[in-house]
């Protein structure tokens, strides 16, 4: 049956067909739904046969010989978070799992599987990766998955649990090979996506839904955890030295647009030494140094020729002794 163009599927004797140009291929099953191609038994039912027929007959003729003793072994009871899964003579029974509440089981003849259908998280054991730029980590992440068919999980694999956990180990080194360490150290949310897609694709055969996938904690070198510190000190010092250089350079053109300001009015310069002088004591400093202009001393002391003489005369005391008075 086709419409609109579309290839749909047809469901005819247990068996999956498709037509249009996607016949032959796999047509891909809601989650949770059975496909009967990919799970194995769930087609048409093989005949039991004569001494299948049999051996029910007598199951059932125990059953009834031994109520309502029988009742208590040959009813199980299936828990809300578990699907049971019947095998009757080592076939699958149809219908799916079965559960929760009551199941009847036939002595002999049925046997069944629980499968817990909670949400399980196991740690991914550190992996030794070699990444893309050639250096070596250990990295270790957190996955989350549960069962979303329990017929297909105890039919297409044998351990469902123990094939996702290796799964997941493997998919984190593949995935991890091809990302450089700056991208697994800033990426691991494209990281997880990715891994979490990769995982669901490969479980879904499986039954098994891949709802989360975390890296943990991704470990260096000791010499290299060594060598990324030292270049990102140099890389800090470097651009500390920068900022100075700038700092130093503005402050330089504050500066001189301070001293022409500063040379235009001269009193200017001797309130800013004052000042100067009130933020040195406040401090409480025992020893001063107050820088004391020559221009101030103009106008106190005379610098002529006779203050020249007599700072002559105060140089060289003994030049002078034996002179006498007015000569």
């Amino acid at each position: 049956m086709a419409a609109n163009g579309k290839n749909l599927v047809a469901m005819e004797g247990g068996k999956t067909e498709l037509d249009g140009s996607a016949k032959g291929s796999r047509a891909r099953a809601p989650p949770g739904s059975i496909v009967n191609d990919q799970v194995i038994g769930a087609g048409e039912p093989a005949p039991m046969g004569l001494c299948g027929y049999i051996l029910m007959f007598f199951s059932y003729i125990l059953v009834v010989l031994t109520f309502p003793i029988s009742l208590c072994f040959f009813i199980k009871v299936v828990q809300e978070y578990e699907r049971a899964v019947i095998f009757r003579l080592g076939q699958l029974v149809p219908g799916g799992a079965k559960g929760p509440g009551l199941i009847f089981m036939l002595p002999c003849v049925e046997t069944h599987r629980n499968v817990d259908m909670r949400t399980v998280t196991f740690d991914v054991p550190p992996q030794e990766i070699l990444s893309k730029d050639s250096v070596t980590v250990a990295v270790d992440a957190v996955v989350y998955y549960r069962v979303q068919n329990a017929t297909i999980s105890v039919t297409n694999v044998e351990n469902a649990q123990r094939s996702t956990r290796l799964l997941a180990a493997t998919t984190l080194r593949n995935v991890l090979g091809t990302k450089t360490l700056g991208e697994i150290l800033t990426e691991r949310e494209n990281i997880s996506h990715q891994m979490q897609t990769a995982l669901d694709e490969a479980t879904d055969a499986w039954g098994v839904k891949v709802e989360r996938v975390e890296v943990k904690d991704v470990r260096l070198p000791v010499q290299l955890q060594r060598a990324m510190a030292a270049e990102a000190e140099a890389t800090r010092e470097a651009r500390a030295k920068v900022i100075a250089a700038e700092g130093e350079k503005n402050a330089s053109r504050a500066l001189k647009e301070a001293s022409e300001v500063i040379s235009e009015s001269p009193a200017a310069l001797q309130l800013r030494y004052l000042q100067t002088l009130n933020a040195i004591s406040a401090e409480k400093n025992s020893t001063i140094i107050f820088p004391l202009p020559v221009d101030l001393l103009r106008g106190i002391l005379p610098f002529g020729s006779n203050g020249n003489h007599h700072m002559n005369a105060g140089q060289n005391p003994g030049s002078h002794a034996d002179t006498p008075p007015g000569v």
